[in-house]
């Protein structure tokens, strides 16, 4: 009798679970059967919704329902808490199934080469929103004492940041943000924050919805300078072919042109300047110098040789994510990415057996979340095709309790769909003694104990 294909999947954030869906809507699902596991280093599932989506948008978060119907099916499993490779191994996973999908992600900071950025003071987004959002493997603590602060890049990271250093702590005390968070944040001076895009509103990567979001707050005013809406050819034209280009375009004009309110907290998005140097004195920062630039007929810019400086004590580098380099992989360190071909695994010109990759850690860091949705579906594609075409390779132990085994053998305290179903009640429980839908619970050993591990 034909045994169920098995596959492994690293990273149970939304890449790997439409990855896993991909797989169960396929035929194979039907004859011979799928199995599939998914490996995730947090205690806890669904990646960047829970660690990298800002507390106040419950909406995108609201994107967890659909990926919970995946994980509730029965030929789906849940190793939680187990990292890779400390944990389990490329050679381990090829032991066990006959095929491994990597859908890590990416959660560093991608570089920004100006003078001044490893001052005390110069922080990466990433590590701003890992802390609001109550990652264990980072500090407790954050330091908000900065009254103005700068923010580099104009996408919705950006955007999260600057909104979360605006908003007061207790506008953000009615989400899920954890004790420690909401201690720091009320301990937040600043008052105004500064957005830094190099290029102008047309380029501005923000979501429309996301951007007009930063004008509900009762304590936010936004101001945009009406010198900076300006358009060239290249920039008429990304109006005219896209609709959510536009959208954003016409929501910069309509700030720039009304009064200035009296909101408490200012939050000013500058376009047309580049940074060119974060200035610091006895090793913090006391500002930030940009150069003007102007546009070149194409929707790019060149600079101008003005230069401003901005009275500023902190600097967020909002500039992108990047991938960590996965060990027994091919790697581009250019891209932070893993090389491939239509989500197959590229070494030296050939395919790497049975070895694929989605999301992120793919393509990069771009698109919304539920773009992955379609790098799932073509990588799960070429994986079914190799599958027919019998050209994935036999696993030693493909039996479902042989990684069990294994990772109990290792004494590797995994976390289970199961144990999700019992944190998400205990977080459930805390956010109800304060009226609230959840609290998070941040520690590593508390999450894992919530789960029923014994650590």
């Amino acid at each position: 009798m034909p045994r169920p294909l098995r596959v492994a999947i690293v990273g149970a954030g939304p890449a790997g679970i439409y990855a896993a869906d991909a797989l169960l809507k396929s035929e194979a699902a039907n004859d011979p059967g799928v199995s599939i596991d998914l490996f995730e280093r947090m205690p806890a599932p669904f990646g960047l919704i829970r660690y990298g989506v800002a507390p106040d948008h419950p909406r995108i978060k609201g994107i967890v329902t659909a990926l919970h119907q995946v994980l509730d099916k029965p030929q789906v499993r849940l190793f939680g808490n187990v990292a890779y490779p400390s944990d389990i191994t490329l050679d381990d996973l090829r032991a066990f199934y006959d095929a491994v999908v990597f859908s890590t992600g990416a959660d560093a900071d991608r570089d920004l080469d100006v003078p001044g950025v490893d001052l005390d003071g110069s922080y990466g987004a990433a590590d701003f929103v890992s802390w609001y959002d109550g990652h264990p493997d980072v500090p407790r603590t954050w330091p908000l004492e900065a009254e103005k602060v700068a923010v580099l890049g104009v996408g919705n990271v950006a955007l999260d940041v600057a909104r979360v250093l605006a908003k007061t702590a207790d506008e953000l005390l009615p989400t899920e943000i954890p004790p420690n968070v909401y201690e720091g944040l009320k301990a937040n001076k600043a008052l105004e924050v500064h957005v830094f895009g190099r290029r102008g509103p047309a380029q501005a990567k923000f979501s429309p919805m996301e951007l007009r979001e930063l004008d509900h707050s009762p304590n936010i005013e936004v101001i945009v300078n009406p010198e900076d809406i300006d358009y060239d050819q290249g920039s008429i034209e990304a109006r005219r072919s896209n609709k959510q280009v536009d959208m954003v375009a016409k929501t910069l004009e309509n700030w720039a042109i009304r009064d200035v309110g009296d909101r408490p907290h200012k939050l000013y998005l500058h376009f047309f300047e580049s940074p060119a140097e974060i200035l610091g004195e006895d090793g913090r920062v006391v500002g930030l110098r940009t150069e003007r630039t102007e546009l070149d007929g194409t929707g790019n810019v060149r600079g101008t040789g003005e230069f401003t400086t901005w009275d500023v004590q902190a600097v967020y580098r909002a500039v992108g994510y990047l991938s960590e380099e996965l060990p027994k992989l091919p790697w581009d360190p250019a891209s932070g990415t893993v090389p491939d071909e239509g989500g197959r695994v590229v070494q030296g010109g050939e395919h790497v057996t049975s070895t694929y990759v989605t999301g992120w850690i793919r393509r990069g860091p771009i698109g919304l979340i539920g773009h992955t949705k379609g790098d799932a579906n073509e990588t799960v594609a070429n994986l079914l095709e190799d599958h027919r075409e019998g050209r994935l390779h036999v696993p030693d132990a493909p039996g479902e309790d042989a990684v069990v085994e294994f990772l109990e053998g290792r004494g590797v305290a995994y976390t289970t769909w199961e144990g999700w179903y019992r944190l998400d009640a205990a977080e459930r429980a805390r956010g109800e003694a304060e009226g609230r839908e959840r609290v998070k619970i941040v520690e590593r050993e508390e999450m894992l104990r919530a789960s029923g591990v014994e650590v």
